[in-house]
């Protein structure tokens, strides 16, 4: 039996992804939202003329609650990268 709160229950969540140095960085995000595609829904990129060093991508992604976690966590872990996750459902 699931129980509400179990990581086994699906999540949908929208993540933000800040990219510092987006022309160096952006090599190791691709690597990494590559290995967790199954779970993205939808993305998109947005480069500001404003912000020659920085990026923004947004992820529309519904998996396990500890999935979406871990992908926030590899995410993290590259230098220059900073994500913020809001659960929906």
């Amino acid at each position: 039996m699931i129980f509400e709160g179990d990581d086994r229950l699906e999540s949908l969540s929208i993540m933000g992804i800040l990219v510092d140095k987006r022309t160096q960085s952006a090599p190791k995000v691709q690597e990494v939202l590559t290995k967790h595609g199954d779970s993205i829904l939808s993305r998109v990129g947005i480069h500001d003329p404003g912000e020659e060093q920085h990026g923004l991508i947004t992820l529309n992604v519904r998996d396990k609650k500890d999935r979406i976690e871990s992908l926030a966590k590899e995410l993290e872990s590259l230098e220059g990268v900073m994500v913020k996750t809001i659960t929906m459902k």
